[in-house]
């Protein structure tokens, strides 16, 4: 039987901003979650800061759920900026992207765990583009190399339709290799309805971001993200799917805007409890 949801709730640590685990730590208190799923970037970057952190969780009763890493040279500032910069598709950060992404294989190891997240980049819609092969190589050397670890790659739905990732994921061939499912990235980047991209992509659901936020009134820009429970996304629909398709992992709470992250996720927190 799958565990009660509140259970399953976890924190996005980069949604905190920490300067330190300690302040991490003290944040996660005062939300009263205490289960992360950790960005490794500040780890493979700052190890005199970060480098013990797998001790630091466990002396603090801290559930690592999962990873998250990013890549370089991302510009989310307008969506054609991410589209050119995102993930794994720029050429000229790609032989960069595979060595960070090497070590990051090894710390999240080192870490214990089983699922790492990322936005793998615009996925092309046409077999025929060219890049679509180019991604779909570079995807599976990724892959590969979290698969020797015994580690499970999920990517960040939203840049594309789910009928377009659900193709990708169909020709990659890739059985460690599913999908985080944020419902709020759909509405942001305009590409369909959640609830029904939930169904389409619902063998692949590894990890679900508890994120919302209302559409874009002026096409070809940014949705707006809002605190969970004032925006788009139909909660209750959103969990009887999920129940629906039989996902019974981690629901990560990510809070990207505003400057009361703790107040944010903490309303979060409370408004899934009241409604999943």
């Amino acid at each position: 039987m799958p565990n009660p949801l509140n259970d399953r709730l976890a924190v996005c640590s980069w949604s905190l901003q920490p300067a330190s685990p300690e302040s991490l730590f003290d944040d996660l208190r005062a939300i009263g979650i205490p289960r992360l799923q950790c960005a490794l970037d500040p780890l493979r970057e700052n190890p005199r800061v970060w480098g013990r952190f797998g001790e630091s969780c466990a002396r603090n009763r801290v559930a690592l759920v999962s990873g998250m890493f990013g890549t370089v040279g991302e510009d989310y500032s307008t969506l054609e900026s991410i589209r050119r910069t995102g993930g794994l598709v720029p050429d000229a950060t790609w032989d960069e992207n595979w060595r960070n992404i090497q070590e990051t294989a090894r710390i999240a190891q080192d870490l214990g765990l089983s699922l790492v997240s990322f936005h793998a980049g615009f996925l092309p819609h046409e077999e025929r583009d060219p890049a679509f092969a180019r991604l779909q190589d570079r995807i599976r050397q990724v892959a590969d190399a979290f698969a020797a670890r015994q580690i499970a790659l999920a990517f960040e739905t939203g840049q594309e339709t789910a009928a377009t990732l659900r193709t990708f994921l169909e020709k990659l061939e890739r059985p460690n290799v599913g999908v985080n499912f944020d419902p709020a990235n759909m509405i942001l980047y305009a590409k369909g309805d959640p609830i029904e991209a939930l169904r389409v992509l619902g063998p692949w659901i590894r990890q679900v971001h508890i994120k919302d936020a209302v559409p874009t009134k002026q096409p070809g820009t940014w949705g707006e993200e809002v605190v969970t429970g004032t925006g788009a996304v139909d909660w209750r629909a959103f969990f009887a799917v999920l129940a629906e398709v039989k996902f019974a992992g981690y629901c990560s709470i990510e809070r990207e805007a505003g400057t009361q992250r703790v107040q944010d996720i903490l309303a979060a927190r409370q408004f899934i409890e009241a409604v999943g």
